[in-house]
């Protein structure tokens, strides 16, 4: 049965859209050349991840169901978006400090992930754990490539740091009061960010790309040189 809350129905289809968006942009992402697995295999699993989660936020938002089951639904939401954070951040250090230092942070920065799960279940669910978690990595994020970028050490840095600043709006909006109306449409704050997460979503996939184009060249360029 659909939840007869217009707002929540509103928020369960910009999750459904943003989910769909998230799998088109892994796809855009898988299909440009690279020659850096491990920095093509972290972002991927970052959008598969955002996918599933907004899968799941368009079930316990559009849907009328048991409280057991909603609650159910949550903790493999929240433990999807601790890992998303972590694996941005292990990708931060990848395009930041090399292929070594985030093969070392990678296990501890997926236990981040799963301690972040820990510490919502703690605290009953609350959402605003995972906005003080995601903000400290996305404001880590932003000064990296916003310095990547204003350095020209890597290719589509600076687009990047625009999906960073981006997806920090978003949140600064899922913690308001904000609500609009499109169209005749009442969003209130979770479709509101929902909006501005898809914008930032997309950012992102065209900055990457761009960064991913260069790997595949540096990829010919070292088979060449050692035949």
């Amino acid at each position: 049965m659909l939840n007869p809350s217009l707002t929540e129905l509103t928020t369960s289809a910009t999750d459904a859209i943003l989910a769909m968006e998230c799998l088109v942009m892994l796809v855009y992402l898988r299909r440009s050349p690279s020659g850096n697995f491990l920095r093509m295999g972290l972002w991927s699993w970052v959008f598969g991840l955002l996918a599933f989660a907004s899968l799941l936020g368009t079930l316990a938002h559009g849907l009328v169901m048991p409280d057991s089951l909603k609650t159910a639904l949550w903790k493999p939401l929240y433990l999807c978006l601790g890992l998303v954070v972590s694996l941005f951040l292990a990708g931060v250090f990848l395009d930041w400090q090399g292929r070594d230092t985030a093969k070392r942070i990678l296990p501890w920065s997926i236990g981040m992930g799963v301690l972040f799960f820990g510490i919502t279940e703690v605290f009953n669910g609350a959402f605003l754990v995972f906005v003080v978690y995601e903000a400290t990595v996305m404001v880590t994020a932003l000064i990296v490539y916003s310095f990547l970028g204003a350095t020209r050490r890597l290719k589509g840095a600076g687009i990047v740091a625009l999906a960073v600043f981006l997806n920090i709006l978003a949140a600064g909006i899922q913690t308001s009061s904000v609500s609009w109306t499109l169209g005749g449409v009442p969003l209130d704050h979770n479709g509101v960010f929902h909006l501005v997460q898809m914008a930032g979503v997309a950012v992102l996939a065209m900055g990457l790309r761009r960064g991913f184009s260069v790997d595949a060249q540096k990829g010919e360029d070292f088979f060449k040189a050692h035949p």
